[in-house]
């Protein structure tokens, strides 16, 4: 029988089907990797010269006896270093592209939204992925924006071809912008700037501080009501209530958006009032409440460090000794570049908080395993040990230098490309034929 153009047999497809299925190995899975020879610098413990095994995206063995399966790619790193992948613990990265086009960005939904999780507004083929990952940055905290209850931050792989591939953990924690107290508004009708009393505008920050507690009581009585439905009682789900309802449980931390001192002290109180686990983010005056989150046991990721003073009377320097000052004070921090489009300088803004007087190992830590430690994330991610993933970066310097170049990146076991929109920028106009 002639068989027609263009068409195949069931049993051929079949066939290629099992054939498939016998070769296909997991995305992670994708590479056995050995990187001998180098410095390597797990965090969790001192530097040692030494190798570490890579298997099934995991890291199989890691020590200064260990030595390559001869199965595995070898990565000669003599005279390199082998660090864990950093951590930008607080990014827009897959959310926002382009900062100044509405359509490229989708970081915002409208009203309160405890529910929504990043990870399903992320746009794995952004540019801005390849570019952040070259420069050491193997994972981030992906955070939406709006609220007050802004959604729940997402920690994500930088490789990926989709968000189930890129996902570490869809809900890390439940994001919250604290309400500012404002003594200026602008007035809609006339269109101009309205001044408001002292009084008047305390009266409103209690107010809507009053209905974030509401949020809770309501998230406490909705749980109170689905465990009683097996009496008979029928309660109608409501995804918003279940959200806030992880964090009266205690299976989520509340991240807070605050950065004055006051707006830091609210936060704490309303925390410990309503027995919520906190996490500052952003925290500009943080240091100036060092005692109290020290005492309290709250960690903070820290925004830009290269920052210039917001208010006339804060000290110009605030920004670059914050750091320092807070890890002296006892106080976990990590640090996130707050946005996406400078998401991958995040190593130079903790290299000026070293300048000014962050511990170089804190500064690492705060990089790696603390960020890690701080999201409930440290089983996986932030040190060189077994069994954890294989996020790891080979260089040939400290990774907060940026003379230091990044000679590998390794994404939960593979090693990826490094290309990405500025390199192929330089190669095409470094190239270009020079003018007659």
């Amino acid at each position: 029988m002639t068989r027609r153009a263009g068409r195949v047999s069931l049993p051929v497809v079949i066939a290629g089907l099992l054939t498939l299925a016998a070769t296909w190995v997991p995305y992670a899975a994708a590479q056995t990797v050995a990187i001998q020879g180098g410095t390597v610098h797990p965090v969790s413990g001192p530097s040692y010269a030494g190798a570490v095994v890579v298997r099934d995206g995991l890291i199989a063995a890691a020590g200064a006896g260990v030595e390559a399966p001869s199965d595995a790619e070898v990565i000669d790193a003599t005279g390199l270093h082998v660090y864990p992948g950093l951590f930008n613990a607080f990014t827009s990265v897959g959310l926002v592209e382009i900062g100044s086009i509405a359509a490229t960005q989708d970081d915002s939904e409208l009203g309160d939204t405890p529910h929504l999780r990043a990870l399903e507004a992320v746009h794995p083929a952004s540019e801005i992925i390849p570019v952040t990952r070259a420069n050491g940055i193997t994972h981030v905290l992906s955070a939406p924006g709006g609220g007050p209850w802004a959604g729940q931050a997402s920690a994500i792989l930088l490789d990926g071809w989709t968000v189930e591939e890129m996902a570490i953990e869809p809900g890390v924690g439940v994001v919250l912008e604290w309400p500012s107290l404002e003594t200026r508004e602008f007035d809609f009708s006339t269109f101009s700037v309205r001044e408001k009393k002292f009084s008047e505008a305390k009266k409103d920050y209690d107010r809507t501080i009053d209905e974030l507690g509401d949020w809770i009581d309501a998230a406490r009585q909705y749980e109170h009501a689905r465990s009683a439905a097996g009496s008979g009682a029928t309660v109608e789900h409501n995804h918003a209530l279940a959200a806030v309802a992880k964090l009266t449980r205690g299976e989520l931390p509340l991240v807070v958006l605050a950065d004055r001192a006051r707006a830091i002290r609210d936060a704490v109180a309303f925390a410990g009032q309503h027995g919520l686990r906190l996490v500052l983010a952003s925290g500009r005056d943080a240091a100036q409440e060092a005692e109290l989150l020290a005492e309290k046991g709250i960690p903070v990721i820290l925004g830009a460090v290269q920052a210039l003073p917001v208010q006339e009377d804060d000290a110009y320097d605030g920004p670059f000794t914050a750091p320092g000052d807070l890890e002296r004070a006892g106080v976990p921090i990590a640090f996130g570049t707050f946005d996406s489009s400078s998401a991958r300088v995040l190593p130079y803004e903790v290299a000026t908080a070293v300048a000014f007087g962050l511990d170089p190992e804190a500064a690492l830590r705060a990089l790696t395993l603390g960020a890690a430690e701080i999201l409930g994330l440290d089983d996986r991610l932030g040190s060189i040990d077994a069994g954890k993933w294989a996020n790891l970066v080979v260089t040939d310097g400290d990774p907060l230098e940026v003379r230091t170049a990044v000679h590998h990146v390794i994404i939960r076991g593979r090693d990826v490309d490094l290309a990405n929109r500025h390199s192929r920028s330089y190669e095409l106009y470094g190239s270009r034929p020079a003018p007659p």
